[in-house]
């Protein structure tokens, strides 16, 4: 082994790598989904498109206030939807009369997209925007001529309001609406009408720092249900898959494979958890927030299994969060700010079974530093880790990070705890990626941990954390 670290040659990356852009996306871990328009007014969660744009008048709306409160708790990006299936545009748009131009509120001069993008500056959040593809109001929908509409929308968006973190796309592809009047069914080929990958060059053309989420990526995957609930086992590699022999596309994919992902697909396409901190994407009097402890049963199996959290807070008529979901956010962020504060394993003494050279040793596993990591020789496929206290200590939760800028390279581990002069299994988990929470069922007091991978191409860890 070189006594020099600068002699030893970091590990060849395995597999697919993120990009710089998506990289960014996964340090995020929690971000919001912030659902407004006519249906807060009206009770629906799709509304039908033949809303009167005076419907919309949030009295106390302030932005500053809801992004304040979504920072306060971690959210280190808002995702806004500035057109849902109704068609109506938060935004003054020149495409169509069915906007907060036409409201009363701020005397038909306001712009909500706007607002939301100045105030995440202030309060340092990354922003981005929602824009349905689907348009139940417009009159073009589901003739070519509405991909130009979309297309000016999309525009206006991504040149008016600032650098955007996520563009967020979805699957809701036709059926009945308003339509300009005809009050018909339409419905369209998901996998041709909307030339998604001529949208998507745009996106890159105008904010080539964003990533672009869709069922079928191409930067980030819907995670394939709306529970916020990643698989057990979740790899970052993946490659949609199409129904019944047609080409994959957003509304058009077998989502029984995106909970998973696959090992050893060509693509980076990490899975982000959607969920409403409601039974619906938008605010309806009759119904209530889930609680603090459900919520931290979403972030461990969300962000805890290598995704990103995007937890809907939708205000009320009024423009404000309501006081109940805040309150739900508020505890959830106290529980979990008080889980996560005292790293036991950083005052620990940790060893390895191998070690690559002097610049890859296991105490940057503790350091701090999130570009530092130990690794270990390419031919070593089943070290081990050791963490030792010096005296009994209760552990609950052991968090592993990978140098993901290397690939995912981990398939298995399993942690051991020291207990009358032997180690015994006490769990195992499948697949690290950017972040892996192992919570233990119960938890337990031992005076060391062993941490055994038991499948790698050599792995590269970036963080070991004991809680």
């Amino acid at each position: 082994m070189p006594e020099d670290a600068s002699a030893t040659a970091p590990p060849t990356p395995f597999g697919p790598v993120p990009t710089a852009p998506q990289l960014r996306w996964h340090a995020l871990e929690t971000t919001a989904f912030v659902h407004f328009t006519t249906n807060t007014f009206t009770g629906c969660e799709w509304g039908y498109g033949d809303e009167e744009p005076e419907i919309f008048e949030p009295t106390e709306f302030d932005a500053d206030e809801t992004v304040r409160e979504l920072a306060a708790a971690d959210m280190k990006g808002i995702i806004l939807t500035a057109k849902h299936h109704d068609g109506f545009c938060l935004w003054p748009t020149a495409t169509t009369e069915h906007s907060v131009k036409n409201s009363p509120w701020r005397a038909g001069g306001g712009d909500v997209v706007a607002e939301f993008a100045a105030a995440c500056k202030r309060h340092d959040v990354q922003f981005g925007i929602y824009l349905s593809p689907w348009d139940r109001n417009n009159p073009d929908y589901g003739r070519p001529e509405y991909l130009e509409i979309y297309r000016t929308q999309l525009r206006e968006l991504l040149t008016g309001y600032g650098p955007l973190f996520e563009v967020w796309c979805d699957g809701a592809n036709g059926g009945d609406g308003h339509y300009g009047g005809a009050n018909e069914q339409r419905h369209v080929d998901v996998t041709t009408y909307y030339g998604w990958p001529t949208n998507w060059e745009l996106v890159r053309s105008l904010q080539p720092e964003a990533v672009i989420f869709s069922d079928v990526g191409p930067d980030v995957r819907w995670v394939g249900n709306e529970d916020g609930i990643a698989g057990e086992t979740c790899w970052a590699t993946y490659c949609p898959v199409g129904l019944e022999g047609r080409e994959p596309a957003p509304g058009a994919i077998d989502i029984a494979v995106a909970p998973v992902g696959q090992r050893g697909a060509d693509r980076w396409m990490p899975a982000e958890c959607d969920v409403s901190i409601r039974p619906g994407w938008f605010w309806h009097e009759h119904e209530s927030p889930m609680g603090p402890e459900k919520l931290m049963d979403v972030y461990f199996s969300s962000v805890g299994r290598g995704a990103v959290l995007l937890l809907g807070l939708p205000p009320g008529p009024d423009g404000r969060l309501d006081p109940r979901d805040v309150d739900v956010l508020r505890t959830f962020t106290a529980q979990r700010r008080a889980l996560f504060e005292t790293d036991l394993a950083a005052d620990a003494m940790i060893s390895a079974s191998d070690c690559r050279g002097p610049g890859f040793a296991p105490g940057h596993l503790v350091d701090g530093d999130p570009k530092t990591y130990w690794a270990t020789a390419d031919d070593v496929h089943e070290p081990h880790l050791a963490i030792e206290f010096g005296r009994p200590t209760v552990v609950s939760v052991v968090r592993l990070r990978e140098a993901v800028h290397l690939g995912q390279r981990v398939d298995r581990v399993a942690l051991d705890a020291w207990a009358d002069g032997a180690w015994t299994e006490t769990a195992a988990a499948t697949s690290i990626g950017m972040s892996r929470l192992i919570r233990l069922t119960t938890p337990i007091e031992t005076t060391a941990l062993r941490l055994r991978i038991t499948a790698a191409a050599g792995p590269a860890l970036s963080e070991l954390a004991v809680y």
